[in-house]
């Protein structure tokens, strides 16, 4: 089975996130504190609770360089805690937002973060030296609506949105004094700080979760219309596909390889998708193993199968395409997963382990190693 570790943290979590040598997890329990169990003997202990936040903390990020936690929350604010002594010390991020935060990732040179609000803005945060805090700049007038998820480019200066209006945007987030123009980075270290470099509308719902791949050619987003999108050359021809599934919406999606991604969300099971050698994307399979139910009457139509999805449930039966809807939803996650995080190297081609967490409070680590099918595409 490619979950190889479960643990139950808490009832319910929110997001979470990894220290840079694995050994200690951070996470929401669905309140306004943060609670960091470190690895001690085979087990997880309780090693500290970060205790500044008012309201729901609704994202966590860990960086690997710097050892720096960056957390948002519904209470407009934001934290960059360090570790001095014993202790998590918290210092306040100058957002100026007058609605709830809502997502945060620190870039790759982990220089600066973003920050997704329901303020319809995003928050680009660096930090100055002489003040001693970190400040922000704002990309406004661009959204309809809440940012529900942010992508960094690897190049350090593109930054991916995506939109409950829809729409999936992408931005340079060049500030000059923190970042340098770099030959590498093409014509997005010669754009200026907000400019929109691309505007998708592919999705006609809610737009969630994105992603780059490990290279920056290719970008991935999910929408609430069970649909996961895919662009190519991103730029002011870029080449877009879909591929529509039978099953729940997606809410978060994560790059494997090149050619694999990981997309999870209310079915409570990753689903893998995958690139054949033309470049066409399609579902290849769920990762986790499904409880099923060989007993129960055969009947039901689409309209009672889309009643059960509403409420979570599956109507045993086969509906009017021929779809076998006997089985049940999830398999190891008991709830909608929100979070999917890498547990690789940073910067690295190829990511064999990731980790989910879910509304079930469980924090599971997959390993893709022991999957024989999906080897060829990693």
């Amino acid at each position: 089975m490619a979950a190889v570790a479960v643990h139950q943290f808490a009832p319910c979590i929110t997001c979470h996130a990894w220290s840079p040598d694995r050994s200690m997890v951070a996470f929401c329990p669905n309140n306004s504190e943060v609670h960091i169990y470190k690895l001690s003997e085979d087990k997880w202990e309780q090693a500290h609770i970060l205790q500044k936040h008012d309201q729901i903390v609704s994202g966590i990020d860990w960086s690997s360089r710097a050892n720096r936690i960056v957390t948002v929350s519904h209470d407009r604010n934001s934290y960059v805690w360090n570790y001095e002594g014993s202790e998590w010390v918290p210092t306040l991020v100058i957002l100026r937002l007058n609605r709830a935060a809502l997502c945060v990732q620190w870039s790759p040179q982990e220089n600066k973060f973003a920050v997704g609000s329901g303020a319809k803005t995003v928050c680009i945060c660096y930090y100055e030296q002489e003040n001693n805090w970190w400040v922000s700049k704002l990309i406004r007038k661009r959204h309809n609506s809440s940012v529900t998820s942010v992508a960094w480019h690897p190049n350090n200066i593109l930054l991916a949105t995506t939109s409950t209006d829809g729409k999936c945007r992408v931005f340079s987030t060049f500030i000059k004094g923190v970042d340098t123009r770099d030959s590498k980075a093409g014509s997005s270290s010669d754009s200026k700080f907000g400019e929109q470099i691309l505007q998708l509308d592919l999705s006609f719902s809610w737009a969630f979760g994105v992603n780059w791949s490990p290279s920056g050619n290719t970008l991935a987003y999910v929408g609430h219309s069970s649909t996961i999108y895919f662009v190519d050359d991103v730029g002011p021809s870029p080449l877009a596909q879909n591929v529509a599934f039978r099953d729940l919406p997606l809410r978060d999606v994560l790059f494997i390889s090149e050619k694999v991604v990981i997309g999870v969300g209310f079915d409570c099971n990753p689903m893998v998708f995958a690139a054949d050698e033309s470049g066409m994307w399609s579902f290849v399979r769920f990762l986790g193993e499904r409880k099923t139910s060989s007993t129960g009457p055969k009947y039901g139509s689409q309209f009672s199968e889309a009643f059960g999805k509403l409420y979570g449930q599956s109507k045993h039966g086969i509906n009017n395409d021929g779809v076998d809807n006997s089985r049940q939803r999830g398999g190891v996650h008991e709830n909608c997963i929100t979070c999917i995080v890498p547990l690789g190297e940073a910067g690295s081609s190829t990511i064999t382990r990731f980790s989910t967490s879910g509304l079930d409070g469980k924090v599971v680590i997959w390993d893709l190693e022991s999957q024989q099918d999906l080897l060829e595409y990693l």
